[in-house]
């Protein structure tokens, strides 16, 4: 109410002084532009510029709501589309858990464009065109999805590296991960992926200077680095065995120095593990060189028992075979009930033609355990001592136990 008479006195005062300001002649305006010409009392130039004022205020109000509205119809239409993209992009992800690919890859292409995080999208399309096969279609996945997002480069080249080696693409694989190794020389799944890869083409050279960053970053669990380290190692040292076999072939004086050097850079813990010394003494003796595989042996065996290496042991042929036969008479005091010790010990009386002394030991070994190799090498001695039944016997029993033939009546002879 106040308001109203408020504006009814306004219009009064401004009726009032318009009415007075009237009776006074203030002349008039003249406009001439060109060839028009424009005569008009001053007071109505005067209300037709108020006018033209209050109708420009009014159009530019106009203006501005209408730019407001259309900007909200622009959001409201552009919010309909990212509610759309991402829809689409479930629908792409569940076709892609269901192992629907090429419903999972155009679902996910085509919404990447309007999705908040294209790179997903374009990276989840990139795993369904590879699950069918499409590798062209992979690589410009890929290259979209590293447009699609700055900084994304080590992301998409993890990705990368895991569809080639899903695909056995393994010289592609170790170039895209030497090149994401020098952008991050400790990422602990590059360096992951690395090894894989290097294990599948059995670079073992490779992987062994990989393997101090792998045990720094704590890639793999310390069970699984020992065993990789063992496999590395061990593969290394066939190859280094290989590699002096070539060399004694075109000279047969060839030293084993390439074996017995790796030898000497193997980690400490494995020069202790008693199967990397089974394996290194297997090959010294393979390529001639038995006395300093038994020298090796009868060291370990001194301080450390192991029936594995104590078979070795019975198969090589040191430098004085009869002080080789009292050593290992002499463990048996220790180890009396031993069938490992007593078959090694039967071998190194054959190997100083003490035939039964050797026929004494195989036969204690296979009362305390029936063993294959106790039987073979009764069976061969007893053959050559002339005792063709006894040896045909043992020898039918090696045949039955390794084919695990029950016990059944058989007619006599």
């Amino acid at each position: 109410m106040i308001r109203l008479l408020l504006t009814v006195l306004v219009a009064l005062l401004l009726g009032t002084a318009l009415a007075l300001g009237l009776q006074y002649d203030l002349g008039y305006i003249r406009v001439s532009y060109g060839h028009y010409l424009v005569e008009t009392n001053a007071w109505i130039g005067l209300a037709l510029f108020l006018t033209l004022v209050v109708a420009s205020v009014f159009v530019l109000d106009l203006l501005r709501r209408f730019r407001r509205r259309s900007g909200d119809l622009i959001g409201w239409l552009a919010r309909g589309s990212e509610r759309r993209a991402r829809h689409r992009t479930t629908k792409g992800l569940l076709a892609l858990a269901e192992g629907n690919w090429p419903r999972a890859r155009k679902l996910l292409t085509s919404a990447a464009e309007r999705a908040d995080t294209p790179l997903i999208n374009y990276l989840a399309a990139a795993q369904a065109a590879f699950e069918a096969g499409d590798h062209d279609a992979v690589d410009e996945l890929l290259r979209k999805a590293y447009e699609s997002t700055p900084g994304s480069d080590l992301a998409v080249g993890i990705t990368q590296a895991q569809l080639q080696l899903a695909g056995n693409r393994l010289e592609e694989a170790l170039a895209t991960l030497l090149r994401l190794r020098k952008q991050s020389p400790h990422h602990p799944f590059v360096l992951k992926l690395l090894k894989n890869t290097y294990l599948k083409l059995e670079d073992w050279k490779a992987l062994a200077k990989l393997l101090p960053d792998l045990e720094k970053r704590n890639v793999m669990s310390d069970g699984e680095f020992h065993a990789l380290q063992r496999e590395v190692w061990h593969n290394l040292l066939e190859q280094a065995a290989q590699d002096c076999e070539r060399r004694r072939r075109e000279d047969p004086q060839a030293s084993l120095e390439p074996l017995t050097r790796l030898w000497d850079e193997l980690p400490g813990f494995l020069r202790r593990d008693e199967h990397t010394i089974r394996d290194y003494a297997r090959l010294l003796a393979k390529l001639g060189d038995e006395p300093q595989a038994e020298t090796l042996l009868r060291k370990v065996l001194r301080n450390h028992w192991s029936d594995e290496l104590i078979n070795l042991y019975g198969r090589i042929r040191g430098q004085k075979p009869d002080e080789q036969l009292l050593l290992a008479e002499q463990w048996l005091k220790d180890r009396p009930n031993n069938a490992e010790l007593l078959l090694a010990l039967g071998r190194l009386s054959l190997r100083n033609e003490l035939w039964g002394k050797a026929k004494e030991y195989f036969e204690t070994s296979l009362r305390l355990r029936r063993s294959r190799e106790a039987l073979a090498e009764l069976s061969r001695l007893n053959a050559h001592m002339g005792e063709e039944e006894a040896s045909i016997q043992l020898m039918m029993q090696g045949l039955a136990q390794d084919n695990g033939l029950p016990e059944l009546p058989m007619p006599r002879a």
